[in-house]
């Protein structure tokens, strides 16, 4: 039983240290100046970006080139400024996937 709980304790840790990078990346990227993993600030909440069926390669276009008109209810009409070329591709892939995987 202690291995057992031992194993879910290591398990556990593993999958919570990439979560905290790609937090700390979003951070690092700016992106927690409109956006929080749970609640709306400007943006919208990252969980209800998962819960709406965003659609990947979209999101990854919204987030690079910026965008307007997709959550208007929620950011009152403030647009999504453009992350790239500030944040690299390889990291707008990363943070969508983040986002995505809430």
């Amino acid at each position: 039983m202690k291995n057992i709980i031992t194993a879910a304790v290591l398990a556990s840790a593993f999958i919570a240290a990439p979560a905290m990078a790609d937090l700390d990346l979003a951070k690092k990227s700016g992106c927690l100046a409109c956006h929080s993993v749970d609640k709306k600030i400007v943006g919208p909440a990252w969980k209800d970006v998962a819960a709406s069926g965003a659609d990947r390669a979209r999101l990854i276009t919204t987030v690079t080139k910026g965008g307007k008109g997709n959550w208007t209810a929620v950011t009152g009409g403030v647009p999504m400024p453009p992350y790239s070329p500030r944040v690299s591709d390889a990291n707008i892939e990363i943070l969508v996937d983040f986002i995505l995987g809430l």
